[in-house]
């Protein structure tokens, strides 16, 4: 009677007939997805027609079959999932959203075959291995003592930095745990921050009045006069400065903070006025692959990089190398690292730390006071862990150091490439940011009024009017986002109108490239699109 059940669910014994049936389910997916793409466009298949309705007909439409399709049928209905689907080819550039590579993949795949919780090794077997290994491998690269530190797969860098608070409030405030947040914590980070520590200030019972944004400097990166000013601020008023995060590969313009300057800011203060360590979080979730280049030989570049990549890379090489001075980081392999979502590691210097925020085995009873297993992450969050780490591992092990380093010149070098011919081809039209695997760049309607904008020598109205230009073009690229998809942000950075005393955001465009098929070859293309929909669109507006 339960044979038919059975046999949907991979075999006990290892047989062939059930492999191949896996397989050939498997092969439907591929060959279903293979069949849809084309690499001139960035959809699969067909385009769906979203209107304003769509989700209200799914909801209408949804029924639970009364008799399964079986597993062959139900792989042949997924496929319609496929239609109208970004696939991340060379045509998207909006985000630091990879191509998973091949390795990754595989590891995914037995991550869900082996479906260990990665709570405890003994139902986790792998992913605490694993766990374990590239926590030793990634330590190394940022300067981390492996016999110290440790680290835990985690939600991306919104719950490393989630985690990373809640240990600097539990090591700040011993009885916070048991009797609350104290209301006089203070947390800090730069006006460019990633809004995952104003949604962990919620969460945390801090609140996001307790959050002190610090100014930036015209590389994006946090002013530390501005830090230092703010914190004696805080701490004049009674208040206790707890936290700061330091944004190494800002989400929009790439800007990296000084972690060296912030490290000495924060202990100068505390020294000053005698209070206790201030926790340092580096928010590498962006940028932490470029450590793969922290011991790179640049006068001999055995890699043999251009003069101006290797420049490039110098830089971050010299900020990057600071990292150990940091309590924490995190490694999102889900964006530069080429990892399938959610693969981000959440790395601690000193692994005692975590006993602040660990649960006594008694609130375990089911895994933690058992007299077997020896990995039981009882200080994470999360009670069901995904093994993640299987696929990070399998990257890591794939590519090793001199693949990524390829792997991310790349980017550079394609961005140098996209910046020169930007701004050739369109007389009106800025670059933001420095030479990073992302350029930002903003759009006039008549000449380049860049350096009027940072430096304070324009209207504040004049902004809003370029922002609104901006906002159109953002809005007319998107509409053909199924050929090229660009991206683009509301808040690049701050500027100071001269008539106003308030910051005012500025618009504008992003071209990310973080596929292995985008290369200096394919820049020409980008370039004819955006000529495509924004002359035309000139003419319209003038």
């Amino acid at each position: 009677m339960m044979k038919h059940i059975q046999r949907m669910f991979p075999s006990e014994d290892g047989n062939r007939e059930a492999r191949y049936e896996l397989l050939g389910l498997f092969e439907t997916v591929l060959a279903g997805m293979d069949k849809r793409k084309d690499p001139k466009r960035l959809i699969l298949g067909k385009e769906e027609d979203v209107s304003a309705d769509y989700y209200q007909r799914i909801i209408d439409q949804a029924a639970l079959p009364e008799k399964g399709l079986g597993a062959k049928k139900s792989v042949e209905q997924l496929l319609n999932l496929l239609d109208g689907h970004r696939f991340l080819n060379r045509q998207y550039v909006a985000n630091a959203t990879p191509l998973p590579n091949h390795a990754s993949l595989a590891g995914n795949l037995l991550m869900a075959l082996l479906n260990g919780n990665n709570l405890w090794d003994v139902d986790g077997t792998a992913a605490a291995k694993t766990e374990v290994e590239i926590t030793a491998m990634l330590s190394d690269i940022v300067g981390y003592d492996r016999q110290k530190s440790t680290g835990f797969t985690t939600w991306g860098g919104q719950g490393a930095v989630f985690q990373s608070l809640r240990l600097a409030i539990a090591n700040a405030c011993p009885e916070a745990n048991e009797k609350g947040t104290p209301p006089h914590l203070y947390a800090f980070c730069s006006e460019l921050s990633h809004f995952s520590l104003y949604k962990s200030m919620q969460a945390a019972g801090i609140g996001t009045d307790h959050l002190i944004r610090i100014k930036t400097n015209d590389d994006h990166s946090m002013n530390l006069a501005d830090l230092r000013e703010k914190m004696e601020t805080v701490i004049e008023s009674g208040g206790l400065p707890v936290y700061v995060l330091a944004t190494l590969g800002t989400t929009d313009t790439f800007g990296i903070d000084d972690l060296a300057g912030i490290r000495r800011t924060a202990e100068e203060v505390t020294a000053k006025n005698g209070l206790p360590h201030i926790y340092i979080h580096a928010d590498t979730a962006m940028g932490g692959m470029y450590s793969f280049f922290n011991e790179y030989h640049f006068e001999e570049n055995p890699l043999g990089f251009e003069e101006e990549v290797l420049g490039v890379l110098a830089f971050y090489q010299s900020h990057f190398r600071n990292l150990s001075l940091a309590d924490s980081l995190v490694f999102d392999f889900h964006k530069l690292g080429q990892t399938p979502y959610a693969t981000s590691l959440f790395l601690v210097k000193d692994r005692t730390a975590l006993r602040a925020v660990d649960l006594d085995p008694d609130e375990t009873p089911y895994v933690g006071n058992r007299g077997f297993g020896s990995y039981h992450t009882s200080y994470t969050l999360e009670c069901s862990r995904m093994g993640s780490s299987i696929p990070i591992y399998a990257s890591l092990l794939a590519f090793g150091i001199e693949g990524y380093q390829e792997l991310l010149a790349n980017y550079i070098r394609v961005n140098a490439a996209f910046r020169r011919k930007l701004t050739e081809a369109f007389p009106n039209a800025a670059v933001t940011n420095g030479i990073s695997p992302v350029t930002t760049f903003r759009f006039y309607p008549g000449v380049v009024r860049y350096q009027d904008e940072i430096s304070g020598n324009i209207t504040e109205e004049e902004v809003l009017e370029i922002n609104r230009y901006n906002e159109k073009i953002a809005e007319t690229l998107g509409r053909f986002r199924s050929q090229t998809y660009f991206g683009s942000t509301k808040k690049q950075r701050y500027v100071y109108p001269v008539d106003s005393r308030s910051p005012v955001p500025l618009y504008v465009q992003k071209f990310y490239s973080v596929s292995p098929y985008t290369m200096v070859e394919t820049v020409d293309e980008y370039i004819d699109f955006l000529k495509a929909h924004i002359e035309p669109l000139d003419v319209m507006i003038g």
